[in-house]
């Protein structure tokens, strides 16, 4: 099921405490979520920083790894990506482990694709030779990466939630002809509260990606979580200013968490959502219907 955590900012930011040290923070995640439950199939972190986009992965469990705590302390970015994960689609391995990246590009997710065996080919059909050749892994994450990826290609003027939007669109339709039992609409159904055998047959696609210039996503039958930060502060857990940007220029990050991670005045993301984030990090959401 996955925990995912991304952060865009006007000027680099370090992500540190919200990783290891806040309330909530994701190594806790790892080892027991708000649903009660683990996260012990890997973990990764992306960054990108003046136009260069990396990242880390390790298949062992944030909460049992020495690397975590050495990254994170290191992370520092526009835009921050971080996972911790349960393994739905793919075996535990290094290849399937996230942040997937393509490039610049780099992708979250938290959720699963019904029937995937059956809508990979369909997806796969929808690729150019080059896209496909960028999958490495069996996830459904990473092949919806790569869709999103060319579904941008082909519209490279479009707002990175409207590709967001035309991806998870076409994966509904997929699902639908290959899973008639399954629902691949945003349901009022308490999903936090729901079995894994009937998570099986909800389309979930809570993804946060970046293609390497900002931040975008969506929220499809998981939950998740947004914060505006307007200025630079104090950080009320080690004391220190997470940023430090020219005196002259304004500061702003947008943050995203499927679970709150501090005491702050988190805003749940409306189910059914896609965004973006702007070149000054403030958020634009909009209906995954809307045309």
């Amino acid at each position: 099921m996955c925990r995912l955590y991304g952060l865009q900012a006007t000027h680099p930011t370090r992500s540190a405490c919200e990783l290891l040290d806040a309330q909530n923070a994701m190594i806790q995640q790892s080892r027991e979520d708000a649903r009660g439950l683990s996260n012990p199939h890997g973990w990764g972190m992306g960054q990108v920083t003046d136009g260069t986009t990396s990242c880390f992965r390790q298949v062992k469990p944030a909460s049992e790894s020495e690397s975590y705590r050495e990254k994170a302390l290191q992370t520092e970015g526009t835009t921050v990506l971080a996972h911790v994960r349960r393994a739905t689609v793919g075996d535990p391995s290094h290849a399937n482990t996230h942040p997937f990246r393509h490039g610049p590009a780099l992708l979250i997710h938290n959720g699963h694709v019904p029937a995937f065996d059956a809508v990979r080919p369909h997806l796969l059909g929808r690729l150019s030779d080059e896209r496909a050749r960028y999958v490495r892994g069996t996830t459904d994450s990473e092949h919806v990466l790569a869709l999103l990826l060319q579904l941008r290609d082909e519209a490279p003027g479009a707002r990175l939630h409207a590709v967001t939007r035309a991806a998870l669109q076409q994966v509904q339709s997929w699902v639908a002809a290959e899973a008639p039992d399954a629902e691949p609409a945003p349901t009022d159904a308490d999903t936090q509260a729901l079995s894994h055998d009937e998570l099986e047959n909800i389309l979930a696609l809570n993804l946060l990606w970046t293609d390497g210039t900002t931040l975008a996503g969506s929220r499809l039958n998981r939950t998740l979580w947004t914060l505006d930060r307007p200025a630079v502060r104090a950080c009320p857990l080690c004391g220190e200013e997470h940023a430090a940007p020219p005196e002259a220029e304004d500061y702003r990050a947008t943050v995203f968490a499927s679970e709150r991670i501090t005491d702050e005045d988190w805003t749940e993301v409306p189910n059914g959502s896609v965004f973006s984030t702007s070149d000054n990090a403030t958020l634009h959401l909009e209906s995954l219907t809307s045309t």
